[in-house]
């Protein structure tokens, strides 16, 4: 049987598309490990699946000044002692990184005990994580064409894996889920898997004159509902869905997002009109911004910058792309239920693959005569 690790955290757009290979790589007979951080999302998610999760130190890749970038260097260095040892028990055919400042010290000791990897960028650009771990795959997995050429000849364009299940949900569902009691199009609202504290005060401040219009379900992050609006007709909050989200995307008309990339590729695959508000560069290294104009200019998507930001353009906008519906649709619809996992798993058996034939004696030519 063949081993699989997997590894990445921070954020859920770290830890999902790994979910999402799960089916496969079950299918085909693979163990699976996890290694991801201590405290981050990616435990709970996985320790769901029922994978063996394994915990490492991790610290975090800061771009800024702050007294933690002192401290954290020492995590990084402990982290990669753990996952050296775990690889080295463990003894996996090959790594499959998402990314994350988790990764960098499991992909680091794959390299050392001379274990293939394969990365995965979502982004437009790699990030900080992925720029390092980089230098010690064997293929760099990418979302966006445009990637291609920040990558090198590791790159292989496979776009992002997507659970299966996201395209199983029931409308019904949905909206019993919410408690809606009329037939309004439904806005649902997400600002990533941690939140976003912009997007959710500016969809609050604008919930009136929404309201007339649609039903909104509206998933906040964790620790960021709002008990002032827990009986607001025609609005739910959530802190965070699971199991239910596909019957909420089933349920869904329009949708307003930050533009994360893992986001954007189940937008997409949903065909789903939608309004996004990048993070912007005082908060990011940009990427968001970068992953919403690819999306724009390919007609899937209005952007709002968040400098522009009001009540007035938001409103605006969302009904702007719900009344032009049909034409976001019809622009996402030749990659509908386009799914990066097939890619992935592919380059995952042709690493495989290469591996086992460098493995292989050679003949000499002498003997073959």
């Amino acid at each position: 049987m063949k081993k699989i690790v997997l590894t990445g955290g921070g954020t859920a757009g770290h830890v999902t598309p790994n979910i999402a290979l799960l089916p496969r790589l079950r299918a085909d007979l693979w163990h699976i490990e996890y290694i991801g951080s201590k405290t981050g999302i990616e435990k709970e998610l996985i320790t769901k699946e029922g994978i063996l999760y394994h915990e490492i130190s991790s610290g975090k890749l800061r771009r800024y000044l702050t007294i933690q970038n002192l401290k954290d260097p020492f995590k990084v260095i402990y982290g990669f002692s753990e996952a050296h040892g775990l690889l080295k028990k463990i003894k996996p055919d090959i790594v499959f990184s998402k990314g994350g400042y988790v990764s960098v010290p499991v992909v680091i000791a794959a390299k050392m005990l001379k274990i293939p990897v394969i990365i995965h960028e979502s982004d437009i650009t790699p990030g900080l994580a992925n720029k390092i771990a980089s230098k010690g795959a064997k293929k760099i997995c990418v979302n966006f064409p445009e990637t291609l050429k920040y990558v090198g000849d590791k790159g292989v364009l496979t776009g992002t894996p997507i659970r299966k299940e996201l395209f199983t949900g029931y409308k019904t569902r949905g909206y019993h889920l919410a408690g809606f009691q009329n037939s309004k199009p439904v806005l649902l609202v997400m600002g990533g898997s941690l939140g976003s504290v912009k997007v959710n005060n500016a969809l609050r401040e604008s919930l009136d004159e929404l309201l007339n219009t649609f039903n909104i379900m509206h998933i906040c992050g964790k620790g960021n509902t709002d008990p002032t609006y827990d009986n607001k007709k025609d609005y739910k909050q959530f802190e965070y869905l699971g199991s239910e989200l596909p019957d909420v995307f089933a349920a869904a008309e329009i949708m307003l997002s930050r533009a994360g990339a893992n986001a954007l590729a189940e937008i997409v695959a949903l065909g789903l009109p939608n309004v996004l508000i990048p993070l912007s560069k005082e908060a990011s290294r940009g990427d968001q911004i970068l992953n919403a104009d690819s999306m724009l200019k390919q007609g899937y998507s209005k952007v709002i910058q968040e400098e522009e930001l009001s009540n007035e353009l938001l409103v605006s906008t969302i009904i702007d792309v719900y009344e032009n519906k049909n034409l976001y649709k019809s622009n996402m619809k030749k990659n509908r239920g386009h799914n990066g996992t097939e890619n992935v798993i592919q380059v995952i058996k042709d690493v495989i693959s290469d591996e086992e034939a460098k493995k292989q004696p050679k003949i000499n030519k002498k003997e073959k005569k």
